[in-house]
């Protein structure tokens, strides 16, 4: 079957690339029909499973689709070449083709499909280059906010903003979470925007940025509910003091655990306050000792010795002799 099927695929290739040529009697390429025997070799070749053959099959496809001004077709021929590299293991290549194809589809007016394949492209891709997944979900959301599906936008930013989480990129995503929230206050999701409230928090106390924490929450706070304002309250100050065993009980919260992925393991894995450890008080114990006693008699009086008390009696006795010249100095009067 597979061997019938590279027979029938190489003689469907053989007629398209005569359909390029040009001869005496033939003086422009037949793109048209050319394309047409691309993709009947391309499906040949990849029911043999011979998938390089068919993807080149496709591209070719494309090129000569673009030459007859059919774009819609050569955005599918596009979009069918990234499954078939997507079933070879080959994903080199296919965040151009994704960006290539999605502008074909633009320029027919068709900005569905140019979705569909920027997001089908960037599942491929992330967990394999998630940068280039990044720029993928970044483009689907700025196609879906002009055609105003403020909901499909703010599900690409959603996935822009973890991305960046993923990759520790903290800045780029506090700037994403940010534009997620204005998408979600646009048609007045305020639950998902307190959730939101708190993943901006994470990212700002992960820059090391306490400053930008507290200002994210007194600005977006509103929208929390009751134990996600406490719980933001217990972990600001806790950084704020130093305060390690606060901090750490408002990480392990509940809420942060069934957060999205990303942001569940930003909080286990985020640099706690580096407070002095409390020292812990030994417990009294009644009856350790004897009770006091006192050295004296309590009704004894203090008497200073002598040698404590001569300084004290030469310094009188010198102030006093000090007196007596002065009187004796204007004893006869003052002429």
């Amino acid at each position: 079957m597979s061997e019938r099927s590279l027979e029938t695929a190489f003689e469907h290739l053989k007629i398209a690339e005569k359909s390029k040529k040009v001869s005496i009697l033939k003086w422009r390429p037949d793109y048209e029909n050319a394309a047409d025997e691309y993709q009947k070799a391309a499906i040949c070749f990849k029911v043999a499973k011979s998938y390089e053959n068919c993807r080149d099959c496709l591209l070719n496809a494309a090129e000569c689709h673009k030459e007859t001004g059919s774009f819609f077709y050569a955005a599918k021929a596009l979009d069918q070449s990234i499954l078939v590299c997507k079933e070879m293991g080959n994903l080199e290549g296919i965040f151009h083709m994704a960006k290539r194809a999605a502008h074909l589809f633009q320029g027919q007016g068709n900005q569905d499909s140019a979705i569909a394949t920027l997001v089908k492209t960037a599942k491929i891709l992330e967990s394999h280059t998630p940068s280039d997944a990044l720029l993928l979900y970044r483009e689907a959301a700025e196609i879906a906010g002009i055609q105003d599906n403020q909901r499909e936008a703010a599900e690409y930013t959603s996935k822009v903003a973890r991305i960046h989480v993923k990759l520790q990129e903290y800045d780029q995503a506090a700037d994403a979470i940010r534009r997620e929230i204005a998408i979600h206050q646009a048609f007045e999701a305020t639950q998902a925007v307190g959730r939101l409230v708190v993943a901006l928090v994470l990212v700002q106390l992960a820059r090391d940025d306490l400053v930008a924490a507290e200002k994210a929450f007194k600005e977006w706070g509103n929208y929390c509910e009751a134990p996600e304002i406490q719980n933001l309250e217990m972990l600001l100050q806790a950084y704020d003091e130093e305060d390690k065993e606060n901090a750490l009980r408002a990480l392990n919260d509940p809420f942060i655990k069934h957060m999205d992925v990303e942001y569940a393991i930003l909080a286990r894995d985020m640099r706690l306050p580096q407070g002095t450890a409390l020292v812990q008080k030994k417990p009294i114990v009644e009856n350790a000792t004897d009770e006091y006693k006192r050295v004296r008699p309590q009704n004894d009086e203090y008497v200073p010795t002598e040698a404590f008390q001569a300084p004290f009696e030469k310094s009188a006795a010198q102030k006093s002799s000090s007196v007596e010249d002065e009187f004796d100095e204007y004893a006869g009067g003052l002429c």
